[in-house]
């Protein structure tokens, strides 16, 4: 099939710069409560791309757990393939995509881990099957069979008959953002794209904005 055959033209929404609150996650936070109203099915996922040892981009797909002034929180393995890349470089990017609304959001910035605080109420608010799943799943690394991991699973059943504890290797990360671009579909492709990046030196509420071409 052509690239013509496969274009749609967006119709129905814009960005303007007039639009635009001074703080990003401001807008961002309007954006995902609309894909949400939207009906977006997975309106929470999120491309996540690190970077390996070698510098090569590294990509998959995570949830959203929580947004506020200091950035995007995600819970992951830290012994994951990720949690080992970002360990090494804190450097990351999101993305996430809202085909109903025909928006794309790109962040840029540094990640930490969240406060044992944070991932303990994480964890404890989880579904007993999926508590279960952290501490039987050793992520990224290979095993023998499917009956391996369930075999993991049966032994940490036995092990943990009640209250099932956050695994120390298991827990919050964050994304602080030095960089948010908005994407918004237009007809001919002729999309809006408003990019606000942290002033150098400024108060951490301080943006500026620029429009991008398409």
């Amino acid at each position: 099939m052509s690239d013509d055959g496969l274009h749609r033209d967006y119709r129905g929404y814009t960005l303007d710069e007039g639009d635009l609150p001074a703080d990003p996650q401001e807008l961002f936070r309007a954006w995902w409560r609309a894909a949400e109203a939207a009906g977006e099915p997975e309106a929470a996922a999120m491309t996540l791309a690190t970077l390996a040892a070698d510098g090569a981009p590294s990509a998959r797909i995570v949830y959203l757990r929580g947004v506020d002034a200091r950035g995007f929180l995600f819970f992951s393995n830290f012994d994951s393939r990720k949690g080992r890349e970002v360990a090494a470089d804190p450097r990351a990017s999101l993305v996430f995509l809202w085909p109903r609304l025909h928006r794309q959001v790109r962040v840029e910035g540094t990640i930490a881990r969240a406060s044992d605080a944070e991932s303990d109420g994480y964890f404890a608010g989880r579904p007993r099957g999926s508590q279960i799943g952290a501490w039987a799943s050793p992520q990224s690394q290979p095993l023998r069979d499917r009956a391996e991991l369930e075999a993991r699973v049966r032994e940490i059943e036995a092990r943990f008959p009640g209250q099932v504890p956050r695994p120390p290797f298991w827990g919050g990360y964050r994304l602080a953002p030095l960089a948010l671009e908005f994407w918004q579909g237009r007809e001919s492709r002729l999309h809006d794209r408003l990019r606000y990046a942290r002033t150098s030196g400024a108060p951490a509420a301080d943006w500026s904005i620029t429009r991008l071409a398409p």
